[in-house]
């Protein structure tokens, strides 16, 4: 018999679905927590968590349609609380992408494997990073400094904290 495509089949893979209030509060905690945190805190800011909560709502659910709407009112939420010399949309436009690319990912790997949870997070944080800084400087014409070795070494951060936040949310999956 030929071999026909991946081993697990669409209905083997498992979406997950949350309740309401997970669904408006762990955004807005995570927002809230990315603006009030890092003022006490001076390495604080490299951390993305409203990009993290972004990764996790897209592939737990592995609907492309579903990650899109959650990065867009994640990154818009973000939008309004970053201040008036930031444009609105710019963190709108990158976790639209970001939440259509992890949810169309999460169809074809194991992303409940720490392993990949990893590599998901650090490379979606560089995709973020360059579409946010794509729109800023081609679209917007803003002034932008890009530092692969800044980007590389907060992706790192940002990958293992991210596993230490994606195994806290697992909490609140409901199948």
């Amino acid at each position: 018999m030929p071999f026909r495509g991946s081993l697990t089949s669409r209905d083997q893979v498992a979406v997950y679905e949350f309740s309401w209030p997970a669904v408006i509060f762990i955004p807005l905690v995570a927002v809230l927590v990315q603006i009030f945190i890092p003022v006490r805190v001076r390495f604080l800011p490299i951390i993305d968590l409203p990009l993290m909560v972004t990764i996790f709502f897209a592939v737990a659910r592995r609907n492309p349609v579903s990650g899109c709407l959650t990065g867009c009112a994640i990154g818009l939420l973000q939008d309004l609380f970053a201040g008036p010399s930031h444009p609105l949309g710019m963190y709108g436009i990158a976790l639209t992408i970001i939440g259509y690319m992890a949810s169309s990912l999460g169809l074809k790997i194991d992303v409940e494997n720490p392993g990949s949870r990893f590599i998901i997070t650090y490379v979606f944080f560089v995709a973020h990073q360059g579409i946010y800084y794509g729109v800023a400087h081609g679209l917007l014409r803003q002034v932008q400094q890009w530092s692969w070795s800044h980007v590389a070494i907060s992706a790192l951060a940002n990958a293992v904290i991210g596993l230490f936040v994606f195994k806290f949310l697992d909490r609140f999956k409901e199948r």
